[in-house]
């Protein structure tokens, strides 16, 4: 009886050796290797080219470039890649309220101009002259729009106003209404997201990225100028890529 219980005690023992051996040189290194390739998928998941190099042009001073940003943790939207589409320069078509603009910075440099739904705007006093129609900036993109803006500098100050406006509706933007403003920007790049089909896909590709500006901003910036955080809170919407 002895002998038959430990004929079958050495008999477990061998298979629970056996099992060791299996599970020690055949199971665990595949586990191993198996994690390890996920994690190399994952850290691939993204496209390099976000991430290329590209030399400092001292004329543009305010620029952060895409080699700035970590791999894999944060990235720059920058006009030198794809993530371009992302800025509010980018030539992507929308309709909001009605009306079609070229690009978000069309929009926002246009309400800089004189607002026909404003009967008692002081901006279209007759010694004043603008470069553009209201209607003409609505239809700029890029560095020409934001040009346009800058163009209003003066007339401003002959003003001494400050207010931009929508349909009829002044704010002060930089003031007590950026709150205001800053509502009816994200309305603009959630309209430019939702109406161009390659913003969206991008968007939902940057995945868990943090989105970063591709130029220096004031620490105090009104919150409408951080475009990165308004993707980021409409990617957070999106359908999982």
């Amino acid at each position: 009886m002895n002998l038959r219980k430990k004929n079958i005690s050495v008999k477990a023992l061998k298979k629970i050796r056996f099992y060791r051996y299996i599970f020690l040189f055949i199971v665990h290194p595949i586990f191993i290797i198996t994690a390890l390739s996920f994690s190399s998928l994952a850290a691939a998941e993204y496209p390099r080219g976000w991430w290329q190099a590209f030399p400092k042009d001292p004329a543009k001073t305010w620029e952060i470039l895409p080699q700035e940003a970590e791999y894999g943790k944060d990235v720059i939207l920058s006009k030198r890649t794809e993530l371009g589409i992302f800025s509010n320069f980018a030539p992507t078509p929308f309709t909001l309220d009605g009306k079609k603009y070229a690009s978000v910075e069309g929009f926002w440099q246009m309400m800089k101009y004189p607002d026909p739904q404003d009967k008692d705007d002081p901006r279209y006093r007759k010694d004043l002259l603008w470069k553009y129609t209201r209607d003409e900036v609505s239809q700029l993109t890029g560095f020409e729009a934001k040009d346009a803006g800058e163009a209003t500098k003066e007339n401003y100050q002959k003003l001494g106003i400050s207010f931009i406006s929508y349909k009829g509706k002044r704010m002060e933007y930089k003031g007590k209404d950026k709150q205001e403003h800053y509502e009816l920007i994200f309305r603009t790049i959630q309209a430019k997201i939702d109406q161009n089909e390659k913003a969206k896909t991008l968007l939902k590709a940057t995945g868990t990225l943090i989105l970063r500006p591709d130029h220096i901003q004031d620490a105090d910036a009104p919150p409408a100028y951080r475009y990165y955080d308004i993707l980021m809170k409409l990617r957070s919407d999106l359908a999982p890529y």
